[in-house]
């Protein structure tokens, strides 16, 4: 178990704190490079987990793990709408994320280990676990389609009224000189946006993996492989945002899932006096764990496929609008009509190459006094 730990801190200083600190935007191919890689290491560990430990702990690591790795897209869109409201410069995101991240870890971390305390001596608490899911199940299904807007909350607010606030931001500082006065940069906002969001996740992701697994080993692994890799694919998503259009549904359904069987869970252990007398209902159910698995790899790939489904219809739809045809409508080109428009095209290139040439040539003249 130590080893485990060892190798996964290797893993995360090497992706948050080596690579994230590169100043640079990495390319798609490094990109899915990255993702890649810890994808196939969360399914290796998985897989060594099934040899080791039994096909129980590896399904309920899988589970957990899918579970945990959507949520964190979900709040890696989150990301990508404060890195846009607040204007954060290409090369500095990969800092902010970085930093994102590592808060993102410490919070479940303590949430884990507080989580593990309670649901260990106070069973009931999943009653407050599975209310909890449903509700933001609810709440993230209404809030499907609803514009891609990041609204400060209450302690940002109060601290730009309280506390001087440059305009732009100084690289990487917190602080900066202006005119010989001392300001905080827009980066100590960003990282408030960030932790706050941060905390509402961690209270959506902990009860939802408690509710596939109670053991505190396998809950924090699948955490930790969930936020591997996520750089990276801030990035890949950031071209997405508007495109992965079912995805809140397929979370919310997974949510409402794990909250339903969190309080069959809790009504079959129950302890509470004022339910069936204080002893469990043994004609509830138990879901077994490969079925959690099953439910929740179809929600998520029903959702990713179907939207992807519906961005191609849009992207063809929206092509053939910009062709002067009706969707659905053939829009078939004459090769002679291809042939006018790329000596149209090649004219005017060489055209404007021309034009450019004599404006640069313009411009490499020294000024005269």
């Amino acid at each position: 178990m130590v080893g485990t730990y060892v190798v996964l801190a290797i893993f995360f200083i090497v992706d948050i704190l080596i690579i994230g600190r590169r100043p640079h935007v990495p390319s798609t191919k490094e990109c899915v490079q990255h993702i890649a890689f810890f994808v196939a290491a969360a399914l290796v560990f998985g897989a060594v987990m099934w040899f080791v430990a039994g096909p129980q702990p590896a399904v309920e690591f899988y589970s957990g793990w899918l579970t945990e790795y959507s949520l964190s897209i979900d709040n890696l869109f989150v990301f990508v709408i404060i890195m846009s409201n607040f204007a954060v410069p290409a090369n500095l995101q990969r800092y902010v994320l970085s930093i994102g991240i590592t808060i993102a870890l410490v919070l479940r971390g303590i949430f884990i280990a507080l989580g593990s305390a309670i649901v260990t001596r106070f069973t009931w608490v999943f009653f407050l676990f599975g209310a909890f899911l449903l509700y933001t199940a609810v709440n993230l299904l209404r809030g499907n389609g609803d514009d891609e807007e990041y609204h400060e909350n209450a302690v940002i607010r109060g601290l730009r009224k309280v506390m001087p606030i440059s305009m732009h931001y100084d690289g990487e500082n917190l602080r900066t000189t202006i005119d010989g006065k001392r300001f905080f940069t827009p980066m100590l906002i960003v990282f408030l946006a960030i932790g706050t969001t941060d905390v509402m996740f961690a209270f959506d992701s902990i009860p939802a993996i408690f509710g596939l697994t109670k053991d505190p080993f396998i809950v924090f692994t699948s955490n930790i492989f969930a936020l591997l890799g996520l750089q990276q694919l801030y990035f890949l998503l950031g071209k997405l945002i508007n495109e992965l259009v079912y995805l809140p549904i397929g979370l919310s359904a997974v949510l409402a899932f794990i909250g339903v069987k969190l309080i069959m869970e809790a009504l079959h252990g129950n302890t509470l006096p004022f339910i069936n007398g204080g002893q469990g209902i043994e004609s509830v159910p138990e879901i077994p764990t490969w079925v959690s698995l099953v439910v929740i790899v179809l929600c998520l790939g029903v959702a990713t496929i179907a939207s992807v489904v519906k961005m191609r219809s849009v992207a063809a739809d929206t092509g053939a609008e910009d062709a002067g045809v009706a969707p659905g409508e053939s829009s078939t080109v004459s090769a002679a009509e291809v042939g006018e428009e790329l000596e149209h095209d090649s004219s005017a290139t060489q055209t404007h190459d021309s034009s450019a040439a004599k404006h640069d040539s313009a411009a490499a003249r020294p000024s005269r006094a």
